[in-house]
C-alpha cells in the first residue's frame, strides 16, 4: 500500500534546490558539510546490497543545526548510491506530514522517511543519531540549555555522519509494513 504522503515526492526539493533556496546565514554550513562529507565505499556497498531502490524524504528547515550536520551527508551518500534517491520538504510548509512524525510532542527535525521505490514506507529516522539524542535529552533533563550546542556540533564533526548513515541503513533493511 503506498505511503499516505507519496504525492509529496514529485514536488519535494532536491538537496541542491533546498540549499539554493536557503537563507544566506545558513547556506554556508550546509555547503561546508556537504563539501567535506566523505562516505566510505562500505556504506555505499551496504545500501546496494539491500537489493532494492529507496526514496528518502527528509523533513527539514535550513536553520536547523542537526539537519545541517546530517542531511548534507545523507545527500552525498544518496548521490554515490545508485539505489537511493533523496528529496526534501520544509517542515513549516508541511505540518500535516511533520505532525505524523513527532518526537514525543515536538516537531523535531530532521526526519528521514524511508520508502521503497513504490513509495511504501519502511520507517523513519531522526532527529539525531540515537547516541547523541540520548546524551542531549539527559543533559536537558539536568537543566542544560543552548550551551549544549557547541558540544553537539563537535560530536557531529567527530562522527562525520557515520552514525546517521548506519541508522538509516537499519531502517532501509526493514521489511515492508504488512509483509511481516
Amino acid at each position: 500500500m503506498p505511503w499516505p504522503f507519496a504525492h509529496l515526492w514529485e514536488s519535494a526539493l532536491t538537496f541542491a534546490q533546498a540549499v539554493a533556496a536557503s537563507a544566506p546565514q545558513h547556506k554556508g554550513l550546509w555547503e561546508s558539510v556537504y563539501r567535506t562529507a566523505r562516505i566510505s565505499e562500505a556504506l555505499v556497498a551496504e545500501a546496494a546490497a539491500l537489493g532494492r531502490g529507496f526514496r528518502l524524504l527528509v523533513i527539514s528547515e535550513d536553520w536547523c543545526g542537526d539537519a545541517a550536520n546530517t542531511v548534507p551527508v545523507l545527500a552525498r551518500w544518496a548521490e554515490m548510491t545508485t539505489n537511493v534517491a533523496l528529496r526534501m520538504v520544509r517542515r513549516d510548509e508541511q505540518l500535516d506530514l511533520m505532525d505524523a512524525y513527532l518526537t514525543g510532542s515536538s516537531r523535531s527535525i530532521p526526519v528521514v522517511i524511508v520508502c521503497t521505490e513504490a513509495m511504501e514506507e519502511l520507517g523513519h529516522w531522526g532527529p539525531r543519531p540515537s547516541e547523541l539524542q540520548a546524551w542531549v535529552m539527559e543533559r536537558k533533563r539536568s537543566g542544560a540549555g543552548p550551551e549544549l550546542y557547541p558540544e553537539v556540533r563537535r560530536w557531529y564533526a567527530k562522527d562525520k555522519g557515520e552514525s546517521t548513515l548506519r541508522e538509516v541503513l537499519v531502517v532501509m533493511g526493514e521489511p515492508i509494513a504488512g509483509s511481516r
